[in-house]
């Protein structure tokens, strides 16, 4: 019984036994450049919960709050706008989801 499965699956390919080559192109690379905090190059020391204009470039229309690797904002200026934010949305100046 189990032969009839070798004979089948003997000519099928399933991509496990494909070897790789480190000399394989994978594809054009890109060089990332790093992201420079924008509240560190204004030299801001808190970040305003009443700034809507500003928190809201930093919540997309999903409603959540951007992460690091995307806005570019250093970890310390990241958790005072991550507080802002969810200040801002206590007191109903930001929504808390899309609708």
């Amino acid at each position: 019984m189990s032969s009839n499965y070798e004979d089948r699956d003997r000519d099928r390919d399933f991509g496990f036994e494909r070897e790789y080559d480190r000399t394989m192109p994978r594809g054009p690379r890109r060089m990332m450049r790093r992201k420079i905090c924008r509240f560190c190059i204004e030299k801001v020391d808190l970040i305003d919960f009443k700034d809507v204009k500003l928190l809201s470039s930093y919540v997309p229309e999903r409603g959540k709050i951007l992460p690091r690797r995307i806005s570019g904002v250093c970890a310390a200026h990241q958790r005072m706008l991550a507080e802002a934010i969810k200040r801002a949305r206590n007191i109903a100046l930001l929504p808390y989801a899309a609708d």
